[in-house]
């Protein structure tokens, strides 16, 4: 029996303020261990940092990692344009200051000792990610971190979106990128793979899922979208294990740029 009432329909496009959105991002956190493992490289990372008085997200999202890394800060900011993302974050971090505007947009009169932008990159133009990594660096405070995150291009997830949407997001050519812009602000730069999974026994929610996964802005370019009966044969018959369980990999690239420390 299929999974969705309609095979021929459409790949839905989700709106970040509709709940369709907020149940498929719950159940792949649900899922994952992103945050089981992304969190402890996090607190590492900020406990080797010389200063923690500022620590800026970029794009917090509903705001569980932003709870977690503040507790490490003296003062927390958050760049979030999406209004009902920003309620969340605010519900998770209410002494944070939280500010409304797109990155390109924004005007910051404070220096973060990290600076963290998880999962954004995905929707700013390709020929843009350079200018905006320049832009979001110069938010860091000398001898601060700046840290990217996108989900590694060779994992499960994005073998998916490529298959479905044709789009390939790569931190390692953002990384070429930065090092051969000879910019002052880059004094070095370093790659790091986290192994993440998601698993679920319930494949209603593994196509619900898989839905939200490919929510990337090249899909509401697409016409004709693919049909949800095709995404669910895809996911059966890629990712169920001989359990009945449905699992696939989405390891984490995570790219630290610092920034140079102040002339002496």
């Amino acid at each position: 029996m299929p999974l969705v009432p309609d095979p021929s329909a459409p790949v839905r496009l989700l709106d970040p303020a509709e709940p369709e959105y907020r149940h498929g991002l719950e159940l792949f956190l649900a899922g994952t261990d992103e945050k089981a493992l992304t969190h402890p490289f996090l607190s590492d990372l900020a406990a080797a940092l010389p200063r923690r008085r500022v620590f800026l997200d970029i794009g917090a999202g509903e705001g569980r990692t932003t709870r977690y890394v503040s507790r490490f800060f003296e003062r927390t900011v958050v760049i979030e344009p999406s209004e009902d993302m920003r309620r969340a974050v605010l519900r998770a971090c209410p002494d944070a200051r939280v500010i409304g505007t797109p990155i390109g947009a924004t005007h910051l009169d404070v220096r973060a000792d990290l600076a963290l932008c998880s999962h954004v990159l995905y929707y700013v133009p390709r020929p843009d990610w350079l200018s905006t990594t320049l832009r979001m660096l110069s938010w860091v405070a000398p001898g601060g971190e700046l840290v990217l995150m996108l989900q590694n291009p060779g994992n499960d997830t994005m073998r998916m979106v490529r298959h479905f949407t044709g789009t390939h997001f790569d931190l390692a050519d953002l990384e070429a990128e930065l090092l051969r812009s000879g910019d002052d602000m880059v004094a070095d730069t370093v790659m790091t793979t986290l192994r993440t999974r998601f698993r679920t026994d319930v494949p209603a929610d593994a196509l619900t899922v898989a839905e939200f996964l490919l929510n990337d802005p090249s899909l509401r370019r697409m016409e004709p979208r693919p049909t949800r009966g095709d995404l669910e044969r895809y996911v059966v018959t890629r990712f169920t294990e001989p359990t009945g369980a449905l699992s696939w990999s989405c390891s984490h690239d995570i790219l630290r740029v610092r920034r140079a420390p102040a002339a002496r």
